[in-house]
């Protein structure tokens, strides 16, 4: 696709650079004298022709952009020889611009990400976001296994692509919290790694740091649950069922920043994206973030 696309934008710039037009037009004229002759006085024909070039000029750019995506490897372009592994090698490549990349962390087929280049140093794959609401985060296995969402919006990136992120590379975790009125919190792990599909995606993490409080120690070791599979600790019911949610559930949460988007204060218990050492169990983030990058 790539070679196609070159092939096709080397074309036409030797068509429509300044010399390649004017023997164009000398084509035309050999074919229709008269349409020419037109166009060089002014004539009708001239708005077609001049039609017709910013149309082609229109194409050009287009293919253009498709180059810069080819080369980047997403939509903000890097000087990676091959697809990188993850942001960081991304950032490494000269792909300073948060946006969306592919990557390819190991053998398997790449895959397209979110870049956050700014925060702390950049270099960070961000695998969870919650921001407006626009997105139905009550889901069953199979869509926290693949992903759902929208890169450029709310999404969850899949169990199985953070596996593949978080088995090839040691990774920390950064967890980003704004409420309402705009204040923001902060909490980082020094390594972050989910296990495999057959060990429900199993989460092992290090030690905490920040500003938000630590809400995710709690779940160390915790196998991730969803409404329709049930792997907590709690003895008499779906911690994923009552708190309307998808998580490393134990018995039940300390944090739960997949459960409803209630965009603030709200009057039911701990079903929020919740985090409860910053706000508690009864506020809802505004912005919820989750990020990971090589430690």
């Amino acid at each position: 696709m790539k070679s196609t696309i070159l092939a096709l934008v080397v074309l036409f710039l030797s068509i429509f650079s300044a010399e390649g037009v004017g023997k164009n037009v000398r084509k035309i004229q050999n074919k229709h004298g008269c349409l020419v002759q037109n166009f060089y006085h002014g004539g009708p024909n001239n708005f077609l022709v001049m039609k017709y070039l910013q149309m082609m000029n229109k194409k050009l750019n287009y293919l253009m952009k498709r180059v810069k995506s080819c080369e980047g490897g997403g939509e903000g372009g890097n000087n990676c020889k091959k697809v990188p592994k993850n942001c960081a090698e991304v950032l490494k490549c000269g792909g300073k611009k948060s946006g969306i990349y592919k990557i390819k962390p190991d053998s398997k087929a790449a895959f397209k990400v979110y870049c956050d280049q700014k925060t702390n140093g950049g270099g960070w794959v961000v695998i969870q976001k919650r921001k407006d609401g626009s997105v139905n985060f009550f889901r069953g296995w199979t869509d926290y296994k693949n992903g759902f969402g929208a890169l450029k919006g709310e999404f969850w990136l899949g169990l199985d692509k953070i596996f593949r992120l978080t088995h090839q590379t040691r990774n920390r975790l950064r967890v980003e919290l704004e409420d309402t009125k705009g204040n923001t919190a902060y909490a980082e792990y020094s390594f972050f790694a989910v296990s495999s599909e057959p060990n429900k995606y199993r989460l092992s993490l290090g030690t905490y740091s920040g500003t938000a409080g630590d809400s995710l120690s709690g779940h160390r070791n915790a196998p991730f649950s969803t409404k329709d599979r049930d792997n907590d600790a709690h003895s008499s019911g779906n911690c994923a069922v009552s708190y309307k949610g998808a998580w490393w559930y134990t018995s039940c949460h300390g944090s739960n920043l997949n459960g409803l988007y209630h965009h603030g204060v709200h009057k039911s218990y701990a079903d929020g994206v919740n985090w409860k050492t910053w706000k508690g169990y009864y506020f809802s983030a505004k912005r919820a973030e989750m990020k990971i990058r090589p430690a």
